[in-house]
Parts: C-alpha cells; structure tokens; sequence
C-alpha cells in the first residue's frame, strides 16, 4: 500500500486495507541498528534456584552461620546462540565487559566468626543525668514579672509556688524557660479560680531584655475578672435534731465568694461537728455548684448522708492479743450509756488506751446495733479492737555533775506482768556517791481512771560530805500523775512512808562526828497543777507544786516534825526560738531542832536541780570540820534564757539559793551562780550539758561545776 511504512523493531507488520478490512502481508524491514530480542530465556530456572538457596532454620532467635562457610555459586553458562534463519530475528552481539577482580581479602577477626548475642540479652541504659560532659553547659538568665495577681493579694502565694522563679532565674535554653512561664499560667489560673474568680486568664510572654542582650525577660500577665459569689444553699439531706444543725455548721451564706479554702473548711467543720452532736455516720457527697456567667452568681448543693442519731451503749473487744478485757476498758471512759454520742469522748478513750503502753496497735470505732436509745436515738456500741504490744521494757539514765559523780540509773519493767495493769518494776542505782536497788508493785488506772496505786521497797547507800547513810524503806501510795503522752492539769499524792537508816552526822553536843540510828514514819502529800505545753520541754505556762509531808522521827524518843515545800515555775516564749523560764523554790521544817533531825531529812541546796555553780549541798550551815550540816529552810531562784536553733540550743542562766539554820528562808545571804549550757533535742527529751561557776566565791567551794543529765533543769 502506498503510503505505509514498514514500524521499526518488528519482523512482520499487518496493515489492513480501509476498504476491504484485508490484510496484506508487508515485508519486514530491517532496522536500520542492531537491537536486543525483548524475549529472554531465565538465565537460572526456578527450581534450580530454589534449589542452590541454603536451607534457613524456623528459629528466629537461632545465632547466624559464619560467614566463611557460603561458597560463590558459579555463573550460569550462556545458552547457544541459534544460526539465522528467515523467521530467526537478527543476532544481537554480545558484549562482554571484563569485571576487575580485587585482592584478596584480609583474614576476618575471629570474633566475627562467633554467634551473635540473642537480641533478648541486650540491656540498653539509658544515659545517667550526672554524667557530665568536658564542655560546658550554656546557661541563659532570665527575670520575672508578675502582673495583675498583686490586685487579688495572690503575688506572694503565686512566688512561692512558680517554676520560674522557683528556677532561680536561669535555664539551658529559652524554650524551658518558655515552659517554665507556661506552667506559671495555669498555676495564676488556679490561684485565682480558688478565690472564686472563676472568669480569671493568664498569658506570658518571653523577650530579651534589652534587646539582642541574650538575657530574657518572662513576663506573666494575669486578668482576675470578676468575682462569683454564693447564690443558693442547698443541703439534700434528711431532718436533723436540733432543726437547722447542718445549716448552722456548713455556715456558708449567700454573697459570700466562692472560695475553696472557704468552701472546703465549712464542708470539713460538717464532717467533725456531726459526729459530735450525735450523728457517727455522717457522709458527705460531692458538692456541686452551678455557675453563671452573667451574673457571676454560683448556685451551691451539697448532698449528706446522715445516718442514724446515736447514743452510747456497751464496750465490745476484740483481737487476737488482748492486753485486758472489756470491763476494764469501761472503766477508762468518760461517757456514761444512753449517752448522746459524742466523737469527743471517743478520742479521749482511745487516747487513754495509748497512754497504757500496752498495746502494739488499738483502734476505738462506733458500731451499729439497731437497737432503739432514749429520745428516738439508736444504740451505738463502741468496739475495741486491740493488739497487744511487749510488756517488758529496759531503761538506762547517765548523769554527771560535779559533787555528785556519775550516776546511772537503770530498770526493767514487765508493764502487765498481773493483768489489767499490774506492773513489777525492778531499778537500780549505781553512781560514785550513792547505790541501791528498789522494787515496786504499780497498778494503774486502779478502780478509778489515771489514779495509780504503789508499792515499793528499797535499799540505799549515799555518800555524800554531808553524810553517809544506809536506808531501808517500804513505802505506799495514791496518786494521779502526769506522763509525756498523757500530761494533765492536776497532779497528786498521798501515802505511807516507813524508812530505818543508819546515819553519821556532826554532833554539836560532843564537838565530834558520830553514828546514829533513826526509824521515820511519814504521811507525804503532793499537789500540783501544770498549765504548760509539754512535760520534759516546756515552752509556754506556769506549774506550781506544793508538798507537805507529817512525820515522827524516832531515836531514843519520838519528835514529831512537819515537812513543807512549795514550788513555781513560769515559761515565757519570747520569740518563735527563744524561751525565758524561771523557777522559785522554798522549804520549811517545824516543830524539830535541826540537831535532832536525821541528816538525809534536813534541806540542802547546790548542784544540777538546786543552784548550778556550786557543788552537791554545798550551800548552807557548815560543822566545824567543814562539811555542809543542812538545814531547816532554804530558797532557791533560777533564771535563764533557752535559745533553740534546730535540734541544738544554748541556755544562758544565773541561779541564786541559801540554805538556812531556822525555820524560814529569810533570803539573807543568798549565793549566785552563772553559767551556760548546751542542749541537743531528742523525741524523749533534752539532753543537758551546763558549766556554771560560782559568784563571788569563798575558799572551798567549785571554781568550775559541771552538770550532765537529760531533761531541763526545770
């Protein structure tokens, strides 16, 4: 056809005729290049590939074949190229390009050759924080600005609890300042939403300042809004008796501001007055409050779950180790059933069991009975849980003062050794100048709460310049007294006393020392009230003590005499760490001669609980051999400033005393002394060291005094 052309690459071309729709055959034209055949034999077949592939394991975690053993798998061979023919397409020539071939390698490390480590053994660690680096560490400053939060008084609070100024005014780079002064916004916001502005927005912004200086400047600027304020109160609860009990201690009143620490205090006053007023099982839901953005008015709700109103009925107990049963319990109580219930007396139970000693945990909750209870109440048992603890304990005191010597006081107690409360205690004394052993029987909380019933037995050796002494003594008493747990208002206690002890003293008559035998039979009686904060270290109050004591003094003829004492001591605090504390002290002795008394009877004054500075009954009357003879009277003053700064404090002090012959401290002749001392707070007390001298001082006495024991002077 004319016209056609032969379309290269192609051996046979068909073009039909328009016409007819025929085709007539074309002759092929040859390309006017060699060219490739696109139809190619597999150069590997398949299974013959499949089959050169080595065979891998179904163990993923299976360690590699090393490498020295894959061998190259040689090229396949080129097929024969087919002689032409007329329909064979043209041979196209093959070209063949030399590859360069390499030196051979270097032999491979032998550890290239081992296995390699499962991948669940490696343990990645992450870098430590303190790993420091040769380079230093940039360091960018920054200031902060505060504004607006100063017109709702939230400036100072807002400081105290801000990432940036918490990060003391530099950062790495500018972004953690950027998030520092991000936190900061939130933080306003809340600050601000808890003073009932709820509508409140904060932004911040970081530029240098000045400019191109590098240092920055982040500013938070805070919009309080509007105050919202309380619209209506409304408690979803049953009635209560009194009417209007919950209202009166929720206490929250319309118009005023929406305030969380308000709010949450009011709720809390719920939580601790119901329970005082009979109501046990008092639940609090959680509140809503529905605000409005127009009015800035918050409506509030709270939903409570009363309970039944309760009275007190009986004390039930359980445990696996009780230390004493329900009937003494009831005996600790300060309610009586039928009751109105009150939490009040509750705590004060439990707190009584604490002060027993006795046990390794106690708890003291209400239970329900359903049984009915005066005024439409319920009955309301209370049930004691209990474990007990260990009943045994070992104490050890040192102590040392100049005068007296060291002095170690130890004792063992078995606490509930004749249950409820029946304690054996057996102490001794130990010390350069004095040594004893002491026995005694204690019942606490004996037929009557916090009153304590005493046995005791002893014997004593004292040597001191004023005398020597062997003393046997049995003694019994009543009392009410005070412990670190369990301090109270007043104090007391009445007894017996029976003593026998062999003494020396300087007889007058003769103008020689001799020995002598006494029987003293003694009715000892002590009051005292105490209005400070804390037993052993008392920082505010005042105590006063008074002490009177009958007794018979039997040698040859019976003289009987009277004892009496009375005490004061005031604390004052000055500032959050400074105390003043001050104590005066004076004793009488009627109706005896001070010649006729036993030498341990009489009153002597100096040392580390009378007056610092001299040494142990180093003050007063002295017999012609130069040793303190004691005496009927004496007073004694005590000043000093207690200066704490953390666990350690210093005490500057000056105390003044004197000891007289006749029957009244007549405060003539009074002798000082000055010192200072050193304290170390503990959670049992202070530890005391105080160096005092003497004012003024005569041939004989201490230049230097030195006093070590634990506890205040006074």
């Amino acid at each position: 056809m004319a016209g056609a052309a032969a379309l290269p690459g192609l051996a046979h071309a068909q073009i039909s005729d328009p016409k007819t729709g025929q085709g007539a055959p074309v002759p092929a034209l040859p390309d006017p290049v060699p060219r490739v055949s696109t139809q190619e034999e597999p150069i590997v077949p398949d299974a013959e590939f499949e089959a050169a592939l080595p065979k891998l394991s179904d163990d993923i975690n299976a360690p590699l074949e090393p490498i020295k053993d894959f061998q190259a798998q040689e090229p396949a061979k080129a097929a024969p190229t087919p002689a032409p023919g007329p329909s064979t397409p043209p041979t196209v020539p093959t070209v063949t390009q030399e590859i360069e071939s390499f030196a051979p390698a270097a032999a491979e490390s032998p550890e290239f050759a081992e296995p390699l480590q499962p991948l669940s053994a490696f343990k990645v660690e992450p870098a430590s924080a303190d790993d420091t680096s040769n380079e230093k560490t940039p360091t960018i400053r920054y200031t902060t600005v505060i504004e607006g939060l100063d017109k709702v008084r939230l400036d100072d609070r807002f400081r105290a609890l801000s990432a940036l100024e918490n990060g003391d005014g530099k950062a790495v780079n500018a972004a953690m300042v950027s998030a520092r002064a991000r936190e900061d916004e939130k933080l306003a916001v809340r600050l601000m939403q808890s003073l009932g502005y709820y509508d409140g927005t904060a932004v911040s912004t970081i530029e240098q300042n000045p400019k191109n200086s590098g240092n920055l400047r982040a500013t938070v600027a805070a919009s309080p809004g509007s105050i919202y304020r309380l619209g209506t109160i409304t408690i979803v609860s049953g009635p209560t008796v009194p009417p209007g009990l919950l209202d009166r201690e929720l206490n929250l009143n319309p118009g005023d501001p929406i305030q969380a620490d308000r709010v949450q205090g009011a709720e809390a006053n719920v939580s601790l007055r119901l329970p005082q007023q009979g109501y046990p099982f008092t639940e609090l839901g959680e509140r809503d409050i529905l605000l409005d953005e127009e009015t800035h008015i918050g409506d509030y709700t709270l939903p409570v779950t009363l309970g039944p109103r309760a009275s007190f009925g009986k004390i039930v107990t359980e445990g696996r180790r009780k230390a004493f049963g329900a009937d003494h319990i009831e005996l600790l109580k300060r309610y009586k059933p039928g009751q109105i219930y009150d939490s009040r007396a509750v705590d004060d139970l439990r707190e009584a069991l604490i002060a027993t000693s006795l046990f390794s945990t106690i708890s003291v909750e209400p239970q329900k009975t359903g049984q009915p209870g005066p005024d439409g109440t319920e009955v309301v048992d209370l049930l004691v849980k209990q474990a007990a603890g260990r009943p045994r304990t070992i104490a050890a005191e040192l102590g040392y003062s100049t005068g007296q010597g060291i002095r170690l006081e130890g004792s063992w107690t078995h606490r509930n050794l004749f249950p409820p409360e029946g304690a054996l205690i057996a102490s001794g004394v130990l010390g350069t100048q004095e040594q004893g052993v002491t026995g005694t029987f204690r019942r606490s909380n004996a037929g009557l709460r916090d009153r304590t019933f005493q046995l005791q037995a002893g014997v004593n050796h004292k040597t001191y310049n004023a005398f020597k002494s062997y003393t046997g003594s049995i003694s019994a008493r009543m009392s009410r007294d005070s412990t670190p747990i369990w301090q109270k208002r007043w104090t007391y206690y009445y007894g017996l006393e029976l003593l026998g002890t062999n003494e020396d003293r300087y007889n007058f008559n003769l103008g020689q020392r001799d020995r002598g035998t006494w029987l003293i039979a003694a009715l000892p009686m002590y009051g005292g009230y105490d209005s400070t904060d804390n037993l052993l270290n008392p920082t505010k109050g005042f105590r006063i003590k008074a002490n009177i004591s009958p007794e018979t003094s039997v040698r040859v003829s019976a003289r009987p005499y009277e004892r009496f004492m009375l005490e004061g001591t005031a604390y004052y605090p000055v500032s959050g760490n400074i105390v003043i504390a001050g104590r005066a002290r004076a004793g009488s002795i009627a109706g005896i001669a001070r010649n006729d008394l036993p030498p341990s009877r009489r009153y002597y004054a100096g040392g580390g609980g009378s007056v610092r500075g001299f040494g142990y009954q180093e003050l007063g009357p002295r017999s012609p051999d130069g040793r303190p003879v004691g005496g009927r009277a004496f007073n004694e003053f005590a000043i000093e400033a207690r200066y704490r700064f953390g666990n350690f404090g210093i005490v500057p002090f000056v105390d003044a005393g004197q000891v007289y012959e006749g029957i009244y401290p007549t405060a003539q002749d009074l002798r000082f002394g000055a010192g200072i001392g050193g304290r170390l707070y503990t959670n049992f007390g202070p530890i005391r060291v105080d160096v005092a001298t003497p004012i003024a001082r005569k041939p004989g006495e201490s230049k230097i005094a030195l006093y070590i024991s634990i506890g205040q002077a006074f």
